[in-house]
């Protein structure tokens, strides 16, 4: 199984490659509406992986691992997540496969999102009951049930709706390649894939508190042991093939390079390379402690949350990419 785990998170990396979905340019060039490719990614990768998932699901080869909506923790956890995406650039599944081709600033985001996550697991008792109200596990499921044809007839709605949407996208920008909807597919397969094999949805950012905690010795602490030791482990092994795709993959096309400062960076915010480190820094910081106040990040709640049509997923990312725009608008204000 190990190996599979690997594997997945190898193709994973792959796939954002191959569309630059992973890079801080394409991802900054998002949040100030110069580049839709992420936004096209997520919405096909979504409609597609959702008809994948009904069909599993009804065929009986998979089962709903849907997010509760405790909507304090969504809405602040996703406007956090937003802020952190658009200043840092990367989300937490993308950090490792940047760090393989030799981002710095990648590097210095996941510091960022370690030291968040500590920070998290310290204060999670704390936090644990504040961030109400529990509305439960709500998602399309719960009007109507899964393998019947009306669920059918309205997952193939809203996910063709979603492709649809991303090709508008496409038409808006006046682009003709097609990367973005191949990195969906392959994106939307392998999330479909881990809900079967795995019994668990595809994510990332509790890979971070993982690591964090068993560096620091905070294991022993019901947060750990209930949220983040065993999808934790899962993840870091997932995220190990994404690196090794990363560093793979651009060494094979010779893009590998060492590099702290990227050229939106340096045309949206100067050539400081302090500035980049402190940024970078905080925008990982902030990203992660978002995405384990909501519970999830792009990976483990947007993408697997979306494709099961759960109510706290798709308002987290509602919340995250309402924050990641506004972000993008006000912090990249000097863009030209």
């Amino acid at each position: 199984m190990t190996v599979l785990i690997i594997s997945l998170g190898f193709l994973f990396g792959l796939f954002l490659q191959y569309a630059k979905v992973n890079t801080y340019n394409t991802i900054s060039g998002m949040a100030v509406l110069k580049d839709f490719t992420v936004a096209k990614t997520i919405a096909a990768a979504i409609g597609i992986g959702a008809i994948g998932l009904s069909i599993a699901i009804g065929l009986g080869y998979a089962d709903f691992h849907i997010k509760p909506f405790l909507a304090g923790s969504v809405i602040v956890g996703g406007l956090l997540f937003g802020i952190g995406m658009a200043i840092l650039g990367y989300c937490p599944g993308t950090l490792p496969v940047s760090l393989g081709q030799g981002s710095v600033d990648a590097l210095i985001g996941i510091l960022g999102g370690l030291a968040a996550s500590i920070l998290y697991t310290v204060l999670s008792p704390a936090i644990h009951g504040t961030m109400g109200p529990d509305l439960g596990k709500i998602a399309l499921s719960s009007a109507v049930q899964s393998g019947t044809a009306g669920y059918y007839i309205l997952a193939v709605i809203i996910g063709s709706g979603l492709i649809a949407a991303a090709f508008w996208l496409q038409r808006i920008e006046k682009k003709k390649e097609l990367k973005w909807l191949v990195a969906a597919a392959g994106i939307a397969a392998i999330t479909v894939t881990i809900f079967i094999v795995s019994d668990r949805v595809l994510g990332a950012s509790t890979f971070y508190p993982y690591i964090a905690d068993r560096l620091t010795g905070l294991t022993d602490n019901a947060y750990f042991i209930k949220q983040v030791e065993q999808s934790g482990f899962y993840e870091m092994k997932f995220l190990a093939g994404a690196f090794l795709s990363g560093l793979v993959y651009s060494l094979l096309k010779g893009e590998f390079k060492i590099r702290l400062l990227h050229d939106n960076w340096i045309r949206m915010k100067g050539s400081s390379s302090a500035g980049r480190i402190l940024w970078a820094f905080t925008g990982g910081f902030l990203l992660l402690f978002g995405a384990r106040l909501a519970g999830g990040c792009t990976s483990g709640h947007i993408i697997s949350g979306g494709i099961q049509f759960a109510v706290s997923s798709w308002v987290f990312a509602f919340f995250v990419f309402t924050a990641f725009l506004l972000t993008g608008h006000f912090f990249y204000r000097s863009v030209k």
